[in-house]
């Protein structure tokens, strides 16, 4: 969760800092992404693709680890998050979208009110 905190302030306050992105890319790919929730998963790519830094292994790393433990855990503003970060960076990962695409779905259907301004506002 601190990589996650650290690359989403950094991106939040537009301050360069690739030494910092560099580190803590290798350091997440390094540790297989131990201990991030599909907050953390869905702010470290934000925040990559937010600031513009290419960290294709990480993008990588992130994409596996979010379809191997599952996208149901996603909440919606982790998988908007998530996909419009995957878009703005130009990543492509093919099972990482087909699994939003069928999470999101079947969300949709069972609760399209989780979707709503409302609810992420609560």
């Amino acid at each position: 969760q601190n990589l996650a905190n650290t690359v989403w302030a950094y991106a939040t306050a537009g301050v360069a800092a690739d030494a910092l992105y560099a580190a803590v890319a290798e350091a997440a790919v390094r540790g297989g992404l131990a201990g991030f929730n599909p907050q953390n998963l869905a702010n470290t790519v934000w925040a990559y693709a937010t600031a513009g830094v290419a960290a294709d292994a990480l993008y990588a790393a992130v994409a596996e680890a979010a379809v191997r433990g599952g996208l149901d855990r996603f909440n919606p503003q982790d998988l908007s998050n998530t996909v419009g970060a995957y878009a703005t960076a130009d990543q492509f990962h093919q099972a990482l979208l087909a699994e939003c695409s069928r999470v999101i779905s079947d969300s949709l259907a069972r609760d399209p009110s989780r979707w709503s301004e409302e609810a992420r506002s609560q």
